[in-house]
């Protein structure tokens, strides 16, 4: 079984923001694959279904981001999913708007829900797919600029990296990890 978690932060006045970019690709996720994200569980919002052949629990944690780890390391003991089988979409400001990374493993960065997650799992060795918001410019405010509103220009780009993620997840349950980051990254 996997668990695939998108991060973000819950409540309608983060809903179209750079930080939501993981919340946004499970949406995205379950809107072509039919599947509601409406029970809870373990401080989230999830589904549990079958993609591309896969068990799969679809996770919105509902902690805020900075909390993330709590949700997803609750899901990932009660369920016995093994690491190897977690993927984590969030969002990152080292990467260009739009584009997407695929990793095994790796640290947080920056990311305060990475940290978490990162923390309350006890490990990094799980695939994550970062989506990128690009960076701030140089006397902007990071936190402004991760969780404030967006143009509709800008909201356009994002969700072409948003797209891609979900393309990247499914691809990931169908093919594989290294077939999704030779066809992805």
């Amino acid at each position: 079984m996997y668990l695939i978690v998108g991060l973000g932060n819950p409540g309608k006045e983060y809903e179209f923001t750079r930080h939501n970019m993981g919340f946004n690709v499970i949406d995205k996720i379950s809107e072509d694959c039919g599947i509601k994200v409406s029970q809870s569980k373990f401080k989230g919002i999830y589904a549990q279904d079958t993609i591309e052949g896969e068990k799969v629990l679809i996770l919105k944690p509902q902690t805020y981001m900075n909390l993330s780890g709590e949700s997803v390391a609750a899901f990932r003991n009660f369920y016995k999913i093994e690491n190897k089988d977690i993927i984590v979409i969030y969002d990152d400001i080292d990467l260009e708007e739009g584009k997407i990374r695929i990793r095994k493993k790796g640290s947080a960065g920056t990311h305060n829900g990475m940290k978490s997650v990162i923390e309350c799992l006890g490990t990094d060795e799980f695939t994550r797919i970062r989506v990128g918001i690009g960076k701030p410019r140089e006397n902007e405010d990071i936190i402004k600029y991760v969780i404030g509103p967006t143009t509709n220009k800008t909201r356009e780009i994002l969700k072409q990296g948003v797209d891609i993620a979900a393309k990247a997840t499914l691809e990931i349950l169908k093919s594989g990890v290294d077939i999704a980051m030779n066809k992805y990254n």
